[in-house]
């Protein structure tokens, strides 16, 4: 089974019907339910989207949406290590290098995000949602 890391903004991408990138996350998270995939975040993403969910439609909406993610989610841990690493990163984004270090720390495939650019590690496939449909679409034993 494939593990995939998703990133805040793929997921912002599809409860938040961002154009021009709604399309690409809708599609990657049907590939997510419909396939073997397991997909995973981790807390600080899932804190993340509520809070800005809730600042754009409420919390009622950010609870809502979170609970309909968990669904096709898991949340896996962030730990000292993970911080420490992150810590001592060139990557320029704290953040970034938290969501780096936590899936390379669970040895995951996939990074999936928008801000490839941020990222620049070899040991882990970091790409956005299309370019992963795109993967997905051309090659029928990957599924």
């Amino acid at each position: 089974m494939k593990i995939i890391f998703v990133d805040s903004d793929i997921i912002l991408d599809l409860i938040a019907k961002r154009d021009p990138f709604y399309t690409a996350a809708a599609k990657f998270f049907t590939y997510i339910d419909k396939s073997d995939f397991s997909a995973v975040t981790s807390p600080v993403v899932i804190s993340n989207i509520f809070y800005i969910l809730q600042k754009l439609k409420g919390r009622d909406f950010a609870l809502k949406n979170i609970r309909k993610l968990r669904v096709l989610l898991g949340i896996i841990t962030i730990d000292e290590k993970i911080i420490d690493l992150a810590l001592a990163s060139d990557i320029k984004d704290f953040e970034d290098a938290i969501q780096l270090y936590t899936a390379k720390q669970n040895n995951i495939e996939f990074l999936i995000t928008r801000n490839v650019k941020d990222y620049s590690d070899k040991d882990i496939n970091i790409m956005t949602a299309e370019e992963f449909n795109k993967i997905v679409e051309s090659a029928a034993d990957f599924l």
